[in-house]
């Protein structure tokens, strides 16, 4: 019973709801009145690629869309935007996803901070050629590398304590479909 459970795909999806609607929480939380020097890890992103990188199959792309999207209005980012950018990011992941079982976490380290980074200048492109209002590009680059090191981090989270690992070469769920 307890494997059922574990295995269930809409469980997954649930906390992974439920992390965002608290990491959303924490973000909107006026925690200070005068503003911050350095900006936070953007860790719904490292939540995502990690998640997308341990079991693609538990976030479609729909959903990873569409708590992006919530994210940029509360946020008061362009809408979609982002969500766009981010999509785009997981989708590259998870094409490389069979590719990284075999790969140690430095590699997986390296490959996700690249798409990051990829992520955040196509962004600010994006940005630029419609004209946007944006910060700096040493803000962009501070964020990108802080959220970079947030990384290993939210793996060893969701290894350690919600229990969520890659799939072992060969794997299959309960209906014998291969992971």
């Amino acid at each position: 019973m307890a494997e059922a459970a574990r295995n269930s795909v809409w469980l997954w999806r649930a906390i992974f709801v439920a992390v965002f609607a608290l990491l959303l929480s924490l973000r909107l939380l006026p925690l200070s009145s005068e503003p911050g020097k350095l900006p936070g890890p953007d860790l719904l992103l490292c939540l995502s690629c990690a998640w997308v990188l341990r079991r693609p199959y538990h976030l479609p792309v729909l959903l990873i869309a569409l708590v992006v999207l919530l994210e940029d209005m509360f946020l008061m980012r362009p809408p979609g935007l982002w969500a766009a950018v981010v999509v785009m990011g997981t989708e590259f992941l998870r094409r490389r996803a069979a590719f990284m079982r075999e790969l140690s976490w430095l590699s997986e380290w390296m490959l996700v901070a690249v798409a990051m980074l990829g992520m955040f200048l196509l962004n600010r492109v994006v940005m630029a050629l419609t004209m946007l209002p944006q910060p700096g590009l040493g803000l962009t680059l501070v964020e990108f590398i802080i959220t970079a090191a947030a990384y290993p981090v939210i793996i060893f989270v969701l290894r350690h304590l919600a229990g969520l690992t890659k799939p072992a070469t060969g794997e299959r769920d309960s209906l014998g479909r291969p992971l």
